[in-house]
């Protein structure tokens, strides 16, 4: 048996109405302060305090190639994207756009089981620093701020650059997706189109919510009208995500320009990771043997 755990929020911050409707986020997350939230059945959802805002206790000591090379100022920008390379460090995000980044729970889920003793709390969580770059995250937890919390680091990994598009011609920034979308989880397709200026987002408030944190300001949504149960607010997050994921997925004309490789940053630093980064060889030592008589 599910139940959603999460009620009608507070608003949200200026710039994004109607926050309070079902599946929005808890509160404002401007601050990076997430307020608690009430939940149905056994169990009060309460929340967490301050998971995203608070300062780090420990430095960042980084254990892959790639945290080495952004700790020590040799990787300046996300351009990590263009090589394909894996991030398995969640501080190397914090390190570009932890001062612009900004989370809000999207669904949270409470889960019960039939002896009515087990209760698991899942946390959709949506991150992104509303300049063209949103991360999602999930994760399920016996206590809502463990939940939280673990979707805020998870969340960091798959966050992707967003590509921005016109509608008509080409006045002013781009302001909606560069051409039709579909992205699917489960049974549920999203479908995101190109609006004119002024249209806004029209959409679910779940689907809405990641829209904004990835800075499309004009669009239109066929959730409503797909295939599958978008009743389903976790299979609507994953789908719109996958959607917003696919905007580099489609080459237009103005991008068949001439490809210029250049070297991964793993072959370009590779003098500096032998140097300054060696790696300790433990040895096993063998006790010696005792005579027995």
């Amino acid at each position: 048996m599910a139940d959603d755990a999460g009620a009608a929020g507070g608003p949200g911050d200026p710039g994004d109405p109607g926050m309070g409707a079902l599946g929005g986020f808890q509160g404002g997350f401007g601050s990076g302060l997430l307020d608690r939230g009430r939940g149905h059945g056994q169990g009060s959802g309460r929340g967490c305090g301050a998971l995203s805002g608070r300062a780090e206790d420990k430095e960042w000591q980084p254990v892959t190639n790639l945290g080495r090379l952004v700790k020590d100022m040799k990787i300046k920008s996300l351009e990590i994207y263009l090589f394909s390379l894996p991030i398995k460090e969640s501080e190397i995000i914090h390190f570009f756009l932890g001062i612009s980044l900004k989370d809000g729970v999207v669904v949270p889920v409470q889960k019960q089981t039939r002896a009515g003793q087990q209760t698991r709390f899942k946390a959709f969580v949506a991150i992104g620093d509303y300049n063209g770059h949103v991360g999602l995250g999930v994760k399920c937890s016996k206590e809502v701020a463990t939940a939280i919390h673990g979707a805020i680091v998870l969340a960091k990994f798959p966050i992707i650059p967003v590509r921005h598009g016109y509608w008509g011609n080409k006045i002013g920034k781009p302001h909606t997706v560069p051409c039709k979308v579909t992205g699917g989880c489960g049974s549920v397709l999203v479908c995101l189109i190109t609006a004119p200026r002024g249209t806004g987002i029209v959409s679910a408030p779940v689907p809405k919510k990641l829209l904004l944190m990835a800075q499309i300001d004009n669009c239109y949504t066929l959730a409503a009208a797909a295939r599958g149960c978008t009743v389903t607010l976790g299979n609507i997050t994953n789908a719109t995500f996958d959607a917003i994921s696919k905007t580099h997925s489609y080459l237009t004309p103005d991008l068949w320009k001439e490809t210029v490789f250049t070297k991964s940053p793993y072959q370009e630093f590779i003098d500096h990771l032998v140097k300054t980064h060696t790696r300790v060889s433990m040895q096993k030592t063998q006790a010696p043997a005792v005579a027995t008589t």
